[in-house]
Formats: structure tokens, sequence, C-alpha cells
């Protein structure tokens, strides 16, 4: 086992979160774990809990200067906290839009502002950012929820090259279908229009918002994920900046990219340049 290390975890109190925090906890490392609200993780000797609203500038800089006090340094900063948004643009109302880009987008922002100081004294560190095959491509209804994602992967690409000299990797954590409460109690809706109730009936299979409790859909399960995930930042050798996660991911992104590719080649010059 590698010397342990200590992570701070974002969003831990359930779904992807909770399990990296498990697993990483198993692997024999140090935890710092933040939670919206009232935590149910389990007790833990490696494991500290911090109350922590990812859109508090300040308090996610006291967050992270907290659990570098732990053991003296901070090795790993998963940002994970933040939810899904079902709505049409049409729908999205100005709260829906700023919440779900302060939370997805500019918590992110503020907790590697946070970070990158001290891991570049460290001379080390590793920010993994929880994203989403959503980031490459877009679904209709998911728009604002899109958006805040692929905000999220072009600061963090440009900040890999930015910290690549400090010793830093950056990695970006691309999932597919997960098998957690995303689609239950971590998905917000907009204030629908019946205008698009065709729509969502074609796409979710109901009208209705908020949709019914329904059984899991399936997907990878979040304890395989955080194995990847763990795996991946221990690796060394791995230099990848994004990281597919389910066997379903590579195709979701094939999709889109080729879709965009698609787009592109309608231009006559695109064409020419033989791209």
């Amino acid at each position: 086992m590698t010397e342990p290390m200590t992570w701070m975890i974002t969003g831990a109190n359930r779904g992807l979160g909770r399990a990296l925090t498990v697993a990483v906890l198993e692997a024999g490392h140090h935890v710092v774990a933040t939670t919206r609200g009232e935590s149910s993780l389990p007790t833990h000797d490696r494991l500290r809990v911090l109350h922590l609203d990812v859109r508090d500038r300040d308090a996610a800089r006291r967050c992270v200067h907290e659990a570098a006090s732990v053991t003296g340094r901070l090795d790993v900063l998963v940002n994970n906290a933040g939810y899904g948004l079902i709505g049409a643009i049409e729908e999205v109302s100005e709260t829906d839009l700023r919440e779900i880009v302060e939370t997805n987008t500019f918590g992110p922002v503020w907790l590697c502002q946070a970070a990158i100081p001290l891991m570049r004294d460290q001379g080390s560190g590793h920010i993994v950012q929880i994203s989403t095959v959503g980031a490459v491509g877009t679904m209709p209804m998911l728009g604002a929820y899109n958006a805040s994602k692929w905000a999220l992967e072009a600061f963090s690409e440009a900040m890999a090259a930015e910290v690549r000299d400090f010793g830093i990797r950056v990695s970006l954590i691309e999932p597919g279908a997960l098998d957690t409460e995303w689609a239950g109690g971590s998905m917000r809706f907009s204030t629908p229009s019946a205008a698009y109730e065709r729509l969502r009936e074609d796409l979710f299979g109901t009208a209705e918002v908020p949709w019914p409790v329904a059984e899991p859909v399936g997907g990878t399960s979040p304890r395989d994920a955080a194995v990847e995930i763990i795996s991946h930042v221990l690796g060394t050798g791995d230099g990848r900046l994004r990281v597919l996660i389910g066997d379903d991911a590579p195709a979701a992104v094939r999709t889109a990219l080729d879709r965009r590719r698609d787009d592109y080649a309608r231009d006559p010059r695109f064409r020419d340049d033989g791209v």
C-alpha cells in the first residue's frame, strides 16, 4: 500500500461521494468529507466530517485549510458535490440557473483556488473533478445541467495545463449511468410548461414533474466507480485528463463527438481541410 494520503471529498453523504469516502478509508487513507446537510456517514478514526455549502467561497477556503491540517498536507481534492436539473431552457428560472451553476461550477472553482497554493507548496497533489458524459454532449431538458458541467470541464482543462509544472494533476471523471439516487433525491425540476409535456413523456416516460420515485435504473455501482477512481489517482503512469467510468460511457461519448463532427462537416471549409 502507498503511504496514507489525505483526501477531501465534497458531497460525501450519499451516492458516489459516500462510496468513494468508504473505499478511500478502506484503502488506509485519511478522509475529510463534506456534507451540506446532516451527515449519516459512519464514524471512523481516519474520517473527519465538515459541513460545507460549496457555493460559499470563504467556507470552502476554511474547509480546505482544515482538511490540510489533519496530517499537514492535502493530497487529493475530489469535487463531487452537485446535482441535476430537469427543465427546458425556456422553463429554467433565474434562481434555477444561478443555483446549479454556483454549485456545479463555481463551487469547484472556489475549492480549487483554495487547494492549489497548498498543493503547490507541497510540490504535489491531485484534483479530481466529478463530471459526466453529459459534459461531452447534451440532452433536451438537461441543458442547464449540461452547461454547468461543460463549464467545469473547460476551466479544468485550462487549469490542468496551468498547474502541471507545480506537480499537480487534474482529472475529469466522466461516468455514464450510475446506480445512485442522482435521478431521485439529487435531481431538481424547473416549473414545467405544458408546451413540453410531449417531450417529457418521450424522454422520461412521464410528463409528471417531479416524476414519481422509481426503482433504480441500473448502471455502474458507486462502489465499482469509486474503485476505478482510486486506481486512477494511485496510478502514477495514468496521464489521462478525462477518465471514463462505466461500460456505457465510451459509446455515449462517441455518439456525442460523432454528432458534433457531423455538424462541423456541413461547413465545406471543414471538409476541405481534411479534418
